[in-house]
């Protein structure tokens, strides 16, 4: 799309209370959006951040602003009533338009949590899928980084600005995905961290991907946003369990009961989506223990609802499933001397219960 024709399409994007469907009654009401404005003369354009968009462009020829209007824009995406109207990608833009699997769960998972998320991550991208995520803590960051582990492609979709980068401390894999994969967002440059457009974020994961596999959910969780997008998008909805012990797994546990598919390798997903668009035959790869736990509130107070706040740190390492002992000194890093007097202090707090084998937590 030409800047002229472009720079009213970003301007009408900026305007207050306009959203995909607004916009999409202005692109059918007029031949091009200047005659909208031209209609509308009311409306003030800040053209500074017009140009901070176009200028963001310009920056690198790995930028792009795409339209929905655009041959590029993704096929799978502009299927769902909200596709965004516009999207800013850095990256491999083509990456957009291939087969997809949605990865997403808890800001605070467990140990187990992130290594089947990476595992199950690196299985499907090892198979030639790419791996669509959130770049969230947790889940999110275990997905990426499983799928780069596994020599393949990730895309992750923010709810910032393409020049905001959140969590800030995912700056460096941001930059690894934009070198093996692309950073997608429907929000102009300048647009910061804000919780409303989290759940806004989560439509476009679903929407670009063939399947949401939910790794880690509490009851209440964006993750559920997710796949409850996923539904009224006609997407497939795949979900692992855990423990009925641990409030981190009640999520997925409502999806299952609810009909989502259940999990236990990631051939159970690739064989459910293959007869479409698998690139490859699919092999499995077997999930790791099903035991988790919970972690505290994540950054700025943006976390999965529902979520309680149990913030020792040394309960990531044991499971609400029997944790042998050496797996806790393994996880944790420290030695078992120190891991035995922490246990000691978590087992009188009644935190955790020793068990056959182990420990386990009780909160």
């Amino acid at each position: 799309m030409k800047t002229d024709e472009l720079q009213y399409w970003l301007a009408l994007w900026r305007t207050p209370n306009v959203g995909p469907v607004s916009f999409a009654a202005a692109l059918q009401n007029f031949p091009d959006l200047k005659s909208y404005f031209d209609h509308n003369p009311a409306i003030n354009i800040d053209w500074k951040k017009i140009e901070a968009d176009l200028a963001w462009a310009e920056l690198s020829s790995n930028h792009h602003i795409i339209t929905i209007r655009d041959d590029n824009y993704p096929l799978h995406l502009r299927e769902i009533s909200s596709a965004p109207p516009i999207l800013f990608v850095e990256g491999d833009l083509t990456l957009l338009s291939k087969p997809q699997i949605a990865m997403v769960g808890s800001r605070h998972p467990t140990s187990a949590g992130c290594d089947n998320a990476h595992q199950f991550a690196k299985a499907f991208a090892q198979n030639g899928w790419i791996i669509t995520s959130g770049l969230a803590l947790g889940i999110d960051a275990a997905s990426h980084e499983g799928a780069l582990d596994g020599q393949g492609k990730t895309i992750a979709v923010m709810g910032t600005g393409p020049d905001q980068i959140y969590p800030k401390r995912h700056k460096a894999l941001a930059k690894k995905i934009t070198e093996n994969g692309c950073l997608v967002t429907e929000f102009p440059t300048g647009v910061t961290p804000i919780s409303m457009n989290f759940p806004r974020r989560n439509r476009i994961i679903s929407g670009l991907s063939s399947g949401v596999l939910v790794v880690e959910a509490a009851y209440a969780s964006g993750s559920l946003v997710t796949a409850r997008y996923a539904l009224e998008q006609n997407r497939e909805v795949f979900a692992i369990p855990g423990s009925i012990h641990n409030p981190v797994s009640r999520g997925c546990h409502a999806l299952l009961k609810q009909g989502a598919k259940l999990v236990e390798t990631s051939q159970d997903v690739m064989e459910e989506l293959t007869l479409s668009c698998s690139p490859h035959p699919p092999f499995g790869h077997p999930a790791t223990s099903a035991g988790q736990a919970l972690l505290p509130q994540g950054e700025k107070g943006i976390r999965d609802e529902g979520e309680n706040e149990i913030n020792h740190p040394f309960l990531k390492y044991i499971d609400f499933d029997t944790t042998p002992i050496d797996l806790i000194i393994e996880r944790s890093g420290i030695t078992a001397e120190e891991a035995s007097s922490l246990l000691l202090m978590l087992e009188l707090e009644s935190l955790i219960q020793s068990v056959p084998g182990g420990y386990s937590r009780l909160k």
